[in-house]
């Protein structure tokens, strides 16, 4: 390698350092939360959660330091991703990285998680208004781009409610679930028949179906603190999710031939919020089924964040991400 080459290298990796990064502190956010929840449910005996957090805490400010490097420094390039018909979806996995965390530091530190919300859910109904506006006045989408990340920045608001009725007034956690749950049957119409009528997904963008879960289980979870407890509808949202959970299940074998791409960190929170979901059903009806059921997807979803943390930190030593086309 030349010294034009050494020294021009760290600069091209910061341009090509991709805004979907902020997807990894969803999965460990989720991540922690899961095992907090599990922590207080189960009473293991010792605590993992908090040592999670703090991890998680320091990668959100390692990320995002380094992308505000890259919008200081290639602001052509920020504005490219928020342009971009397929990278767009990702954009939000910033503000929902804040939401995430607000949450599981909800009873950590009250006042923090208040900003972190705050600043969340006006972040994202920004953005998320700005996508729909993108949507309905475009010039450059196509069948092609569509994959299941769209869920991210309208579905997102689903979200808000978690932390939001313990930070705001119900009618502002009522008004983001409202938002969310309106487009999630629509989005999931127009995905489904871009994957049954049109070409298969990119195999880049095969883990980004895992996020069907994500919807249904975020939901029951904000309904359930929406209506503080588990009613028919709660169960229908949870159902649903764990249908998703079963079909993704059933697929391994081709999962895990696909080849290792940033994206794969689409398995995590999807994991993590049917993990969640299913400990709340553990706490509400303390049937011996869902407490295995968590168990057994907390068990999972360890392996699966420890597998990815492992694929990534490879990844990076191997100069194999932030480079052009990943």
């Amino acid at each position: 390698m030349t010294t034009e080459a050494t020294m021009t290298e760290p600069s091209s990796r910061l341009k090509n350092f991709p805004v979907s990064a902020f997807s990894i502190i969803m999965g460990m956010s989720g991540f922690s939360i899961a095992w907090n929840r599990a922590e207080h449910i189960f009473d293991p005996g010792f605590c993992v959660s908090s040592m999670l957090l703090d991890m998680t805490t320091l990668l959100f400010v390692v990320v995002t330091l380094i992308y505000a490097a890259k919008a200081i420094k290639y602001p052509g390039e920020v504005m490219g991703e928020i342009r971009h018909p397929v990278k767009l979806a990702f954009v939000p996995t910033f503000s929902i990285s804040l939401l995430l965390l607000s949450i599981a530091y909800l009873h950590i530190a009250p006042d923090f998680s208040f900003w972190l919300w705050t600043v969340g859910s006006i972040l994202h109904l920004s953005i998320t208004l700005y996508v729909l506006s993108s949507w309905i006045h475009h010039t450059k989408y196509e069948i092609a781009h569509l994959n299941p990340a769209w869920f991210i920045p309208v579905v997102g608001n689903i979200l808000v409610p978690v932390a939001g009725m313990h930070h705001a007034s119900p009618e502002i956690s009522w008004f983001f679930f409202s938002l969310g749950l309106f487009f999630w049957p629509i989005l999931t119409a127009i995905i489904f028949y871009r994957l049954i009528f049109h070409a298969s997904l990119p195999e880049r963008f095969m883990p980004t179906l895992f996020i069907f879960i994500a919807p249904p289980a975020v939901g029951f979870i904000s309904w359930y603190n929406l209506t503080s407890g588990v009613d028919a509808f709660a169960r229908v949202l949870y159902f649903v999710g764990l249908v998703f959970t079963l079909l993704v299940f059933t697929q391994f074998v081709y999962f895990a031939r696909l080849k290792f791409f940033l994206s794969w960190w689409a398995y995590s929170f999807p994991i993590a919020a049917i993990t969640i979901a299913t400990l709340v059903m553990v706490k509400e009806t303390g049937l011996l089924f869902y407490t295995w059921l968590a168990a057994g997807l907390l068990g999972i979803l360890s392996l699966l964040v420890a597998m990815l943390l492992v694929r990534t930190a490879l990844a990076v030593m191997r100069r194999e991400i932030c480079v052009e086309g990943h």
